[in-house]
């Protein structure tokens, strides 16, 4: 695999977007093993768009404002479900036994990225760059190229989470600290469901 491959994975992976809000707020309110779990269901939530890419449907959303219409004003209705649910959450308790079930924490991860057309137009621009379009398995290449994507996210969002636990403790025990920064994730989600809306 080329060095630009990875330096563009990981720039596109640490760059500020939805899964990376996500799972920082993960990491703060409930912990470590919650940003965690939230990280794999941002990165489960590329493969539809991965897929999407590799079998050509990407073509078909870019080419219809219809279907790329639909499912990006699905996602921007959830973004802005999200950042009501952060401003409407209570004070945050230290018992990480209160924190969502695993399954529950794994689809509000995976409906954040997938309700995401601009990902699987992504994809579609970003696999080929790195693939000889002669190559009879261009399209096997393209997939262990978005599995290798997935494993750098998952790196990056978990390190994300890890580095928002660490200091978990101090952020809520003082009150207003955890409230600015409920309102701060309110704010980055408004603001990326807005910049999806203008996508």
């Amino acid at each position: 695999m080329s060095i630009e491959f990875w330096l563009t994975a990981l720039i596109v992976s640490i760059t500020p977007g939805t899964g990376v809000v996500l799972t920082v707020a993960a990491g703060l309110t409930h912990g470590s093993r919650a940003g965690v779990i939230t990280a794999v269901g941002c990165t489960l939530g590329v493969v539809p768009h991965m897929l999407a890419a590799v079998t050509g449907i990407a073509l078909l959303l870019s080419a219809s404002p219809v279907a790329f219409a639909a499912l990006k004003w699905a996602g921007v209705g959830y973004l802005l479900y999200m950042a009501i649910s952060m401003l409407r959450a209570g004070r945050v308790s230290i018992d990480e036994s209160a924190a969502p079930s695993a399954r529950r924490a794994i689809v509000k991860a995976v409906l954040a990225n997938l309700l995401n057309p601009k990902l699987t137009i992504f994809f579609f621009a970003f696999l080929p760059q790195f693939v000889n379009a002669h190559d009879p398995g261009a399209g096997r290449a393209m997939l262990v190229l978005g599995l290798l994507f997935m494993v750098v996210t998952f790196v990056v969002f978990a390190g994300y989470a890890v580095a928002a636990a660490a200091v978990r403790d101090k952020v809520i025990s003082r009150p207003r600290v955890l409230t600015a920064l409920q309102r701060v994730f309110a704010v980055s989600f408004v603001a990326l469901g807005a910049r999806l809306a203008l996508a």
